[in-house]
């Protein structure tokens, strides 16, 4: 059994130019024979293990697995039980409702140190935009901006942010756009940081899952969070989203997507960073908004996904030797993995970053799109 899924997994590494122990940077290097039947019986959930247990390396890992996703070796792989259960998980169950702070307390609570090390200064945990931006500081800002021009902001208006993080798009508008807002999160780490770093601006954020929210806003924002929601949740997160924006209002629905409608989300990424995660298609996007908005600018940057996780990959293996006191080797094999393969993801155009602008009626003579 060994030989043969040894057999197997090299031929489908040749077809996607990679070899055992080569010479190129991206070539993997194997220190556990195991390694080849864990991939065949494990699929994605045994590829990201056995990396985090030290039983494969490669010099430029976001390259080796660039090259593993853009052949789509995967195809190949006979359907593993880790992916069979995450299918059954996501039919039978609707664990974003039955666990709506799980996401925050396993992922965006595990220390503000990390975030602040990686992230830019505005510590944006999203994709940047790097059009005219040549490092994450000016993207992030860059993508703020963006926004900000998408929605028309001008100062007076009351603004909703869905997922806002650690306050910095509320803070940005604020002190750019002149806005008020109000920011939600169920992280009680972001939220009190958030706070703090918003002191002195009319804007809030509060510890509250969406679906609590009352109230009206001249603007909505959800930069980063809907991949959160549950395609079972999809209807009742326009509805409510309808429910609170203005008549002549704007809605921007920032999010990763993804070109297939699925149920699930990845075994791998479920259960060790974004527990009931998946990503919207554009057909599940389209069917949950139908009746409530008007689609009014559907814009796709992901390719600038990579270059942002690369930055933040880079950020992170520098501030690791500070890091290291509060995380174990584990925890860094983890992390980098979750960076490189998700960079590797957007590199071989696998999904996507989409900025959608919707309104309630249409805007009147036309929406301009803005870029």
């Amino acid at each position: 059994m060994s030989k043969s899924a040894k057999r197997f997994v090299l031929n489908q590494l040749e077809k996607a130019g990679v070899t055992l122990n080569g010479a190129d940077p991206w070539d993997p290097h194997v220190h556990n024979d195991g390694l080849w039947a864990r991939l065949l019986r494990d699929g994605t959930l045994g590829l990201g293990e056995s990396y985090m247990d030290g039983w494969w390396d490669a010099e430029e890992l976001d390259q080796c697995l660039f090259r593993l996703i853009n052949a789509s070796i995967q195809d190949a792989f006979p359907k593993d039980l880790a992916e069979m259960w995450s299918v059954a998980r996501g039919r039978l169950l609707n664990l974003q409702r039955l666990r709506v702070t799980e996401v925050g307390e396993k992922h965006y609570d595990i220390g503000n140190d990390l975030y602040a090390a990686m992230l830019d200064k505005r510590m944006i945990y999203s994709c940047a935009y790097w059009k005219d931006a040549r490092d994450l500081d000016a993207a992030q800002e860059a993508k703020l901006d963006l926004i900000c021009r998408k929605l028309g902001l001008v100062p007076g208006m009351h603004i909703l942010d869905i997922g806002s993080g650690w306050g910095g798009f509320l803070k940005f508008a604020a002190e750019r756009y002149g806005v008020s807002g109000l920011g939600v999160t169920v992280s009680k780490e972001q939220a009190a940081l958030a706070n703090e770093r918003t002191a002195g601006l009319p804007v809030e954020t509060k510890l509250l899952d969406y679906q609590a929210l009352d109230g009206q806003f001249d603007r909505i924002i959800s930069i980063g969070m809907f991949e959160h929601v549950g395609y079972k949740n999809y209807r009742a997160y326009f509805e409510k989203t309808a429910s609170m924006l203005a008549a002549d209002g704007l809605f921007l629905l920032h999010t990763i997507g993804g070109h297939h409608s699925t149920t699930h989300g990845d075994p791998w990424s479920e259960k060790y960073i974004f527990p009931n995660g998946m990503l919207p298609s554009i057909p599940q996007i389209g069917k949950a908004i139908e009746g409530l908005f008007v689609m009014e600018d559907w814009h796709n940057f992901g390719a600038d996904y990579d270059k942002t996780l690369m930055a933040w990959h880079a950020r992170f293996e520098a501030a690791w030797p500070q890091l290291s006191a509060s995380y174990d080797a584990r925890f860094y094999r983890m992390w980098r993995y979750y960076l490189n393969v998700f960079a590797a993801l957007f590199r071989a155009r696998n999904i996507s970053l989409w900025q959608v602008v919707l309104s309630p009626h249409g805007v009147s003579g036309g929406y301009a799109s803005i870029r």
